[in-house]
């Protein structure tokens, strides 16, 4: 496709990969309903980094596999102390089939993670956890909700979770699947994942119940130009789901 993919972690300290400002965020002013808002977490990194995880199991935290780098502490954020109360991550694993550098390549890969948590965090709670239905159709709508900037090239809004419901745009398979504002269609500045919402959920609505989908690996701006607002890349956990429920059970978590 040629586009200006942009992996959408947050630095604390500082913001990478942007060239301009741009209007798109994860939902705009959107809320996303309560059941996905309270399996968001918000994940902070020891090298400053931030991306978006949801809870699978109470103590199991989904995300992208960019977003966890060897030799790093991770910790989750617990809202319900003033100030809040930073969990620290007993284990993190990538996939085993992921690789940064072809990610970097712009070709898609196993991007997924998981943390493991010494405890729940209170007042959360876990989402289903399944795979996108076969066939995947143009058109289709997957909610996307993360803790990222609302404005990229800035950190505006992050940390607050917001939704946007997304249309599936291009030829959709098992490797990746591409959404898009269907307002916008990636012409202009639409709702879209930015920085910060790397590994967050995208949930899709089966027999009336939002599930884990896939999690979010990249962005562009619009007419994939740098940023956000353009296209949201998703990785489908069509191939990954098994491995996923393999590691979270061997560390003793019951899905």
């Amino acid at each position: 496709m040629g586009s200006a993919r942009v992996r959408l972690v947050v630095f604390v300290s500082m913001f990478v990969g942007f060239s301009g400002p741009s209007d798109a965020i994860t939902g705009s002013r959107s809320a996303p309903s309560e059941m996905i808002a309270r399996s968001i977490v918000t994940i902070i990194g020891s090298l400053g980094t931030v991306c978006t995880g949801s809870l699978i199991a109470p103590n199991i935290v989904l995300t992208a596999g960019h977003c966890v780098v060897p030799g790093t502490t991770y910790r989750v954020i617990d809202p319900t102390t003033q100030p809040p109360r930073l969990v620290t991550a007993q284990k993190a694993m990538t996939h085993p089939q992921f690789n940064m550098q072809t990610m970097l390549a712009h070709r898609a890969t196993a991007d997924v993670a998981l943390l493991q948590l010494p405890s729940s965090v209170p007042n959360k709670s876990p989402a289903t956890l399944g795979v996108p239905k076969i066939p995947i159709q143009p058109g289709s709508r997957f909610t996307v909700a993360g803790v990222g900037v609302t404005r990229s090239g800035g950190d505006d809004g992050v940390g607050t979770v917001r939704a946007a419901s997304l249309a599936v745009t291009g030829n959709p398979g098992t490797l990746q699947i591409r959404l898009v504002d269907p307002v916008t269609q990636n012409k202009s500045a639409g709702m879209g994942a930015c920085t910060g919402d790397s590994g967050a959920p995208a949930f899709e609505d089966q027999n009336g119940v939002a599930v884990i989908a896939g999690v979010v690996s990249w962005s562009t701006g619009p007419n994939n130009d740098d940023g956000c607002g353009g296209l949201t890349g998703v990785t489908p956990l069509t191939l990954y789901r098994d491995w996923i429920l393999k590691t979270a059970r061997d560390w003793g978590a019951k899905l």
